[in-house]
């Protein structure tokens, strides 16, 4: 039987202002579900307040989860066209050298700001 920290059992949220329970014994899956959950199951919280949390305790102190209602989750939004564009422009900006204007098939690095094949860049700094 796993041990259990009986500081985060809050079912009426007195404590904790929200219904809070510890890790591993919460409300069914079912009804509610983390963020990553509800991901997995492709919904979104659609603006719905939190209506619970999981507690647990690690090094750097009290950690918490919140939890969404199933029922009132919304299913997540498509990528557009646009936004695809958007994106697949702004990774080629990443690998495009402000130097000598040439797209590479890797990103840029921040460390040099130029690509591996300009003065000043990786395989010169290599070298050096």
């Amino acid at each position: 039987m796993p041990r259990v920290n009986r500081r985060y059992l809050d079912p009426e949220g007195k404590r904790f202002g929200i219904p809070t329970w510890p890790w591993r014994m919460g409300p069914p899956p079912q009804e509610w579900a983390t963020m990553r959950q509800l991901k997995a199951r492709g919904l979104r919280p659609g603006g719905q307040p939190v209506g619970g949390q999981l507690g647990w305790r690690t090094r750097s102190g009290d950690k918490f989860a919140y939890l969404y209602r199933v029922e009132l989750a919304l299913p997540r939004r498509q990528m557009t066209e646009a936004m695809w564009a958007s994106i697949h422009t702004a990774l080629r900006a990443r690998r495009t050298c402000p130097a000598c204007n040439n797209e590479r098939d890797y990103q840029i690095p921040k460390r040099y700001g130029v690509c591996n094949d300009c003065p000043g860049g990786a395989n010169e700094a290599a070298a050096a």
